[in-house]
């Protein structure tokens, strides 16, 4: 029982992988190629070299990913490794697809600027479930996921950052437009995809004061099935002491838990705080 769940698994995340590397390649193929510029990828700077060799853009784009994949399998780790051999074999068999079923496809917004508006939102989908699922699309995206691992620099600075050198290479094939659109199509490829990536991990510190303790306890343990820690707290004007309730929770039981307590207890006293990065230190 327990291999065949795992094989499940495997195509669970095979269909993951799949669906995030055909948003990139369609970001890269309908946005990115028809805007002409090179924003923060690895086919961002293939669309450069193709103006100088001879090749596809697909054919270019898998040559560069060999050179990183290789160097992304010994630096991050077999599972990235393997999962990132998988996405960069499909990305520039997509891109392929793409050019046999939609040959010399022109922009679908006749806007350079909306091209490359466009191509940050949609690749910014893509890239944010493959980090979240500890793979990448190859390209620049292996030498991010290094900065991010060894420099401990957030994703998207890391994208920004190794990305502007490839932005900057239009400046050997366009105009000074393309190359500046480049430049803040990178710039804000990181700050969308830092957005994703945190959106989906963050979760909130609610600290909560109510005349209704026992009973908010219980909801938290067994309707929201999350845990809570008590202190006891002091009032500074009438030093009356009550005790403050603290748990962490996700979204949806964020807004269960303020439905509850509107209900229960509307004068309730309530902070709360995102929390995106949470770690437990065992004993020793």
């Amino acid at each position: 029982m327990k291999k065949k769940l795992n094989y499940v698994d495997i195509v669970k995340e095979t269909v993951i992988l799949t669906v995030a590397v055909a948003i990139i390649a369609a970001a890269v193929y309908f946005f990115l190629v028809p805007s002409h510029t090179s924003v923060s990828s690895i086919s961002g700077l293939g669309i450069v070299l193709s103006n100088f060799v001879p090749l596809q853009l697909s054919a270019i784009t898998m040559i560069l990913n060999v050179v990183l994949l290789i160097i992304g399998f010994f630096t991050c780790g077999r599972e990235f490794g393997v999962k990132t051999v998988y996405t960069s074999v499909m990305l520039p068999l997509f891109l392929g697809l793409f050019e046999i079923i939609f040959p010399n496809f022109g922009s679908m917004t006749d806007s350079q600027e909306l091209d490359v508006l466009c191509y940050v939102l949609v690749v910014s989908v893509g890239l944010s479930i493959l980090f979240n699922r500890n793979a990448s699309s190859g390209g620049l995206d292996i030498v991010a996921k290094i900065m991010n691992k060894y420099l401990h620099m957030e994703l998207g600075k890391a994208m920004s950052l190794s990305g502007m050198c490839v932005a900057l290479s239009a400046a050997l094939v366009y105009d000074k437009k393309t190359v500046v659109l480049s430049i803040l199509g990178t710039y804000f490829n990181g700050i969308v995809l830092d957005h994703f990536i945190f959106d989906h991990n963050i979760k909130r510190r609610v600290c909560i004061i109510t005349k209704k303790e026992e009973e908010l306890r219980q909801f938290i343990i067994h309707d929201l099935h999350s845990g809570a820690t008590i202190y006891e707290a002091i009032g500074a004007y009438n030093m009356e002491k009550r005790h403050e309730i603290i748990t962490i929770v996700d979204k949806g039981e964020y807004q269960k838990l303020m439905k509850y307590i509107n209900q229960e207890d509307p004068k309730a006293f309530i902070t709360v705080y995102n929390v995106s990065n949470m770690r437990y230190q065992p004993k020793k």
